[in-house]
């Protein structure tokens, strides 16, 4: 015959997780309450904006944690891409390979600590981490140029 002791400490945390699970929180993965509104940010350089709705994950939550950002500079990469560097590097949990990559896409890449904002094609490499996608139009990264950023959340 097997004893079976239940501790208070079992039965706290066994109501925790049920009380968790039922606000949609006990995966970890998933930090927005079931049937919450995805978050979304307004990025502003040269006397324009455009809104961005967010993927949900460890590294778009840290991003989240450190809004709002002013005194960013945005500037020209390669061909299909602007940057910004982050005062500090996100979170990389629970990052890896993704698919669907396309011009819109606003995403980290954890070795330089920047943002990529992408206006043309381009593929996932290591350390790039999708946060989410523009909303419309991206017409405002296609200007050439170094402009002075700021990123809020859209409430």
């Amino acid at each position: 015959m097997t004893s079976c002791s239940i501790t208070r400490r079992t039965v706290l945390q066994a109501t925790f997780l049920t009380a968790a699970a039922s606000l949609g929180l006990a995966d970890p993965k998933r930090g927005y309450a079931q049937g919450s509104a995805p978050m979304r940010i307004r990025i502003s350089f040269n006397e324009q904006s455009m809104t961005a709705t967010l993927e949900d994950n460890p590294s778009t939550r840290d991003f989240e944690s450190m809004l709002p950002l002013e005194k960013l500079t945005i500037d020209n990469y390669a061909n299909n891409e602007k940057i910004s560097y982050l005062p500090r590097k996100l979170t990389e949990e629970g990052s890896g390979p993704f698919g669907n990559e396309r011009p819109g896409d606003l995403c980290y890449y954890a070795p330089w600590g920047n943002l990529a904002f992408f206006y043309a094609g381009y593929r996932w490499s290591r350390g790039l981490i999708r946060l989410g996608r523009i909303d419309g139009s991206f017409d405002p990264l296609l200007v050439r140029g170094e402009f002075p950023l700021s990123i809020e959340l859209v409430s």
